[in-house]
């Protein structure tokens, strides 16, 4: 069944995330101590929007590529936001079996590339030059025989199918759109997990706020503000980005040399009633766009 091959591909890249992100480990770690219960509302994405060729044929980088995949397994559109000033623009998506299943949703956002300046398009252009996409079809087509397997060849999609890109690019890239730089190092590597406050069910901590000052007094560093309000539908915060050491190309040699540079976050949501109508209340499920943006820059390079 398409929502059991979600929940093992959600679960095999949660175990990779966790893995490098210590944040998501503590938060877990301390709910659980608690007798609570940690749940996901949303997986996010990052890549670029744009068309190059490949060794295969002319495609399509951006949302349009994880979301081939994302429909197979039963997603379907359900919000769209834009963000001017940054060049971005998202979708979210969510699973009809999203409470059967206890599947999260996901939220896969886009750099539009066609929008920067002609130097940086270049470069970014010729970073990902001969781009080699994996096929979702393909892969489902090859596989269908076993879930687990199925899952763990997918799980491929969620990487970086393009070389490592020259020192200065990135660097260059950063000081225009340190979301592109992001992407150009991590490629479609999952940007961060949500824990679901609404879901924690344990007394130690009933809410965002109490959460979030819980896991201050981890040493765990958070985001100064919690974004968003009750009367909106939805509060989120986030952990700081983890930093982990990348490899990036020599700019001289074009052999492979080591920096460090953001990966992940760790984000928390804790949503709310909304009046839907009058006297009818429904739980919000979406996201709200100021919100989103001021997550965006957690991955930001700190002086950068």
């Amino acid at each position: 069944m398409k929502p059991e091959i979600a929940r093992h591909l959600w679960d095999l890249l949660w175990k990779d995330y966790s893995s490098r992100v210590t944040y998501a480990r503590t938060y877990t770690q301390m709910i659980e101590k608690a007798g609570g219960t940690v749940a996901n509302d949303h997986i996010a994405f990052r890549s670029l929007r744009m068309s190059v060729d490949s060794p295969q044929r002319r495609v399509k980088l951006g949302i349009d590529y994880l979301e081939q995949l994302v429909q197979i397994l039963g997603y379907e559109a359900a919000g769209e936001y834009s963000f001017p000033e940054t060049h971005l623009y998202a979708r979210h998506y969510r699973h009809p079996q999203q409470e059967e299943f206890d599947l999260p949703k996901l939220f896969i956002s886009e750099l539009i590339v066609d929008e920067l300046p002609d130097n940086i398009v270049q470069l970014i252009r010729k970073t990902v030059a001969g781009v080699n996409l994996l096929s979702s079809s393909a892969i489902f087509n090859t596989f269908s025989d076993s879930t687990e397997r199925l899952a763990k060849e997918l799980s491929r999609v969620f990487s970086t199918p393009w070389q490592p890109p020259k020192r200065f690019v990135v660097e260059q890239v950063n000081k225009v759109t340190q979301y592109g730089a992001w992407v150009l190092l991590h490629g479609y590597a999952v940007n961060h997990f949500t824990g679901y406050v609404n879901r924690q069910n344990t007394l130690a901590y009933p809410d965002i706020e109490t959460t979030v000052r819980a896991l201050v007094n981890l040493g765990v560093p958070m985001k100064e503000e919690i974004e968003g309000d009750v009367t909106c539908g939805l509060r989120q915060t986030a952990t700081q980005a983890v930093t982990e050491i990348v490899s990036v190309l020599d700019d001289s040699t074009d052999t492979e040399i080591q920096i460090p540079w953001t990966y992940a976050y760790y984000e928390l949501a804790e949503r709310y009633l909304i009046e839907v109508e009058p006297g009818k209340q429904e739980l919000f499920d979406a996201f709200l766009g100021k919100n989103a943006q001021q997550l965006f820059q957690m991955t930001k390079i700190v002086g950068s």
